[in-house]
């Protein structure tokens, strides 16, 4: 059977090793030049495309996120930079030889149901290289993997007198790095990953940095008990049975843990929500 995977990021390449594995035959397109999808790394924003900023390490541990048959070399740091993650997915697309199923500077323009698709369920994809070139190819079956976070929302209609102000704004899909904004005053509105990464970025070199988050959250950082990293901490088994039987009680412990760290509700951090 063939296969179309569209897209060559993380989920892209796991698909076409997926599909090897099972004997299947894939052809993966990917719009740009290269693998890595989230993780390529680009001084100037591509519209469309998913972006990140220069100082991004990885939230997740490298045990935690590591593809389960191609661990990521010992010499890498728990938490990887974002570099560090590309070159990991390089490694793993070269282990499996998987470079040689993907057509590079080819977009997939759409894909419909053959007309007799009730009887083979079959897909027809029409694509356009970057030349312009298009070209129709037919399916067994189709995998979308192009990712979820290229279009940033940015609701300017929720902040009244946002027209007449004369300062720059931006969506975070926007930032690079903290070039430009030396001396300023700043404000981040959101306390998710990237809110909170891109207000510490920022206030190594502006005035000053205010993070406005709406309900609060539970702050958590990379490293837990005795330097393990945190998201291992407390996943045995046993560990998860006690959170399913008391999650009341394990709520209580984290969060009596977490403010050990600094007090969520001194900070204004508190959110009304519990741990679990």
């Amino acid at each position: 059977m063939k296969v179309a995977v569209i897209g060559a990021g993380v989920s892209g390449l796991t698909s076409i090793k997926a599909c090897l594995d099972e004997g299947l035959k894939p052809t993966c397109f990917e719009s740009s030049h290269d693998i890595r999808g989230l993780w390529r790394f680009k001084e100037k924003p591509e519209p469309g495309r998913a972006n990140i900023y220069e100082s991004v390490v990885i939230n997740s541990s490298k045990e935690k996120m590591a593809f389960s048959d191609f661990p990521p070399p010992a010499e890498l740091p728990n938490n990887m930079h974002h570099s560090e993650v590309l070159q990991y997915i390089r490694f793993y697309a070269q282990a499996f030889n998987l470079l040689q199923h993907i057509c590079f500077k080819t977009a997939v323009v759409s894909v419909r149901q053959t007309p007799d698709f009730a009887t083979t369920g079959r897909w027809e994809e029409e694509t356009e290289s970057r030349e312009g070139l298009r070209e129709t190819c037919v399916f067994d079956a189709v995998i979308v993997c192009s990712g979820h976070f290229t279009h940033p929302h940015l609701p300017l209609s929720d902040f009244p007198g946002i027209e007449s102000f004369e300062g720059r704004y931006l969506h975070s899909w926007d930032y690079c790095n903290a070039e430009g904004l030396q001396g300023k005053r700043v404000v981040v509105i959101g306390i998710g990953n990237s809110g909170g990464d891109i207000a510490v970025d920022i206030s190594r070199v502006a005035e000053k940095v205010y993070l406005s988050t709406r309900s609060g959250a539970w702050v958590v950082g990379c490293s837990g008990g005795g330097g393990l990293p945190a998201d291992i901490v407390g996943t045995s088994r046993l560990d998860m049975m006690i959170q399913k039987l008391f999650p009341s009680w394990v709520s209580r412990m984290v969060e009596k843990k977490l403010d050990e760290a600094y007090d969520h509700k001194l900070y204004g951090l508190k959110p009304k929500h519990r741990w679990m």
